[in-house]
């Protein structure tokens, strides 16, 4: 098996002092986590476009990009396997306000849902926020 660093563009979405995330879930550890929508950056793309793309297909949206607010460095383990990225996060907006109005998302090519979660909620750690490092860069930007 071939290990390799995974570059990644990351959306924060807000709305109030909720985040646009989705839920996700690793069994071997019994742990339930959340993340921004994102996911990917291709070979040729940049972290903008890559994140324009995503959007597109997860929630066929249009989005704007905004200032990059950080880049986290996450090494970790999921479903018992290692990994390790580099997550460039960036402040979104989406195109269509309607999209603001929605409690929660269907993710177009994953069987996951987005969903808005306050950002207290990972701040005093009812609920895991990934990757590590986001919910203190979060709260320093604030």
């Amino acid at each position: 098996m071939a290990f390799r660093i995974r570059p990644l563009a990351l959306g924060i979405v807000r709305r109030g002092d909720a985040l646009l995330v989705f839920e996700g879930r690793d069994d071997f550890k019994g742990e339930t986590y959340y993340r921004p929508l994102g996911g990917g950056i291709e070979f040729g793309e940049s972290s903008k476009e890559a994140l324009e793309r995503e959007f597109g297909e997860e929630l066929d949206a249009a989005i704007t990009v905004g200032r990059r607010i950080g880049v986290l460095e996450n090494v970790f383990t999921w479903q018992n396997r290692p990994g390790h990225e580099i997550a460039f996060l960036y402040e979104v907006e989406f195109v269509d306000a309607g999209f603001y109005r929605r409690d929660e998302m269907k993710i177009l090519d994953d069987p996951a849902t987005a969903r808005w979660v306050d950002v207290a909620e990972f701040r005093d750690g009812r609920k895991i926020l990934y990757p590590y490092g986001l919910t203190e860069l979060l709260s320093a930007d604030q």
